[in-house]
């Protein structure tokens, strides 16, 4: 008597697990890029500079540095499925600290809130990225993976529209206020803004929870990747830190979040920087994700059957260094169209890097996968420096005479130099740094 699973009910049974992780993903790409429309949110509230304002990115993404270990901890003791389910109610937790947030319009108590969201994210990420790395064939991941990024992007660009509408509508007109009512009626004005975010966060937590309790319940599989096939054929090593290709994966996959980040959380304030209304700029961070979907889809037609895993990282770093170049030679909105063109060297950035850095990690894939997500701290990191460098060639624009207006500009299109050397490194991982299996020269 044959008791296996038929081949059309197997394929069913994944197609349905990997709609549902593609439904995390399209979580975890809302609650991120709201970013895009909170900065320049929480600069106007709090009265921030562009360096502080930024920290609302690093409140998020240095989660990912305190609870990544932590995370693959708990996902080896609860298991993938109940992880997921783990993460999303402490999403929920941390958008409900918005409440109190806003009643005491206290920046510090914001980025409490993002800060556990992101700890909610951590775990979620470290659960779904290798859940669906090892769904199916390696060859293949990059493909599903861009499945998810599709998901994670359009969820995106939803939710830098909806809370760009929500949060940015009329806030010309407020902070031209702002500048001749008393510091009373200030303080009243900023306190009706800050409550504006009280509304949206209440529903978001209340899907959070929902979502929590569905994955809960969802028909997902737990897999077990403990012992992988490259162990038959290969002797698995006693630590993760003998492979010098995950290290090096974990400092390009830093440096490409902090680059995404940038493009997507600071387009924004770009073009508000650039003299663009903010019934217009709210627009511009779903241009970034809207071309991340579009190249998202190519590489789902193109690899791997026509186009490398590797081959397309290749590519994604030379169409980086060249759209960063072409970013700060150019001003307005040209500019602002590189910066939104950067979601086609990103795009396949992300789905290229995970199994390229997995690859042979044998039981150490859990781990591995935590350090990988240690590496979206670069979030945390990188945006602050490009805010830095804005604010110091801003000042120093000022001082040689330059009008205010015009020194923003210049100066918001002048710290995307930072970019380059982010995508020399992403280069290098793609032609060299993957191959070094061996902290031996000889053995890579």
């Amino acid at each position: 008597m044959n008791t296996t699973s038929p081949p059309t009910k197997r394929s069913d049974s994944k197609k349905i697990s990997i709609a549902i992780i593609a439904g995390m993903f399209f979580i975890l790409g809302f609650v991120t890029w709201v970013n895009g429309a909170l900065i320049p949110f929480m600069k106007a509230i709090n009265e921030l500079s562009d360096q502080q304002s930024y920290l609302v990115a690093s409140a998020s993404y240095i989660s990912f540095v305190v609870m990544a270990l932590p995370a693959s901890y708990i996902l080896k003791r609860i298991g993938y499925c109940k992880g997921m389910s783990l993460g999303l109610l402490i999403m929920g937790l941390g958008a409900l600290v918005f409440i109190p947030a806003a009643g005491a319009r206290t920046y510090s108590y914001f980025l409490i809130g993002i800060f556990i969201q992101g700890a909610g994210m951590t775990l979620l990420q470290t659960a779904v990225n290798p859940y669906i790395t090892i769904l199916g064939p390696i060859e293949s991941a990059a493909k599903r993976i861009a499945i998810m990024g599709i998901s994670n992007k359009v969820a995106g660009a939803l939710g830098s529209l909806i809370f760009g509408a929500l949060l940015l509508s009329g806030i010309e007109a407020t902070e031209q206020r702002l500048s001749v009512v008393s510091d009373e009626e200030k303080n009243l004005l900023l306190d009706q803004m800050a409550d504006s975010v009280v509304l949206p966060y209440t529903i978001m937590g209340i899907c959070l929870f929902i979502g929590a309790f569905f994955i809960r319940k969802a028909p997902l599989p737990e897999l077990q990747v403990e012992s992988t096939p490259e162990e038959t054929t290969t002797v698995t090593k006693s630590s993760i830190f003998q492979y010098p290709h995950l290290f090096l994966g974990v400092i390009t996959l830093f440096v490409y979040i902090g680059i995404e980040v940038i493009a997507g959380d600071s387009i924004i304030a770009y073009g508000l920087a650039m003299g663009f209304p903010a019934s217009q700029a709210k627009y511009f961070a779903s241009f970034t994700l809207l071309t991340m979907v579009a190249c998202y889809g190519l590489g789902i037609f193109l690899v791997p059957k026509y186009v490398k895993q590797r081959n397309a990282l290749v590519g994604s770093g030379v169409l980086g260094i060249v759209l960063s170049i072409c970013i700060i030679s150019t001003q307005g909105l040209t500019s602002i169209l590189f910066v939104a063109a950067l979601g086609m060297a990103n795009a396949m950035v992300w789905p290229a890097i995970w199994p390229l850095a997995l690859s042979d990690l044998g039981k150490h894939t859990k781990t591995g996968a935590a350090l990988l997500v240690m590496g979206i701290s670069g979030g945390a990191i990188i945006p602050p420096l490009y805010g830095k460098i804005v604010d110091v060639n801003k000042a120093e624009l000022i001082n040689q005479g330059v009008s205010a207006s015009e020194a923003v500009g210049s100066a918001a299109t002048s710290g995307y130099i930072i970019l380059i050397p982010c995508y020399f490194i992403i280069l290098f991982f793609a032609i060299w740094g993957y191959k070094f299996k061996s902290w031996s020269r000889k053995k890579y």
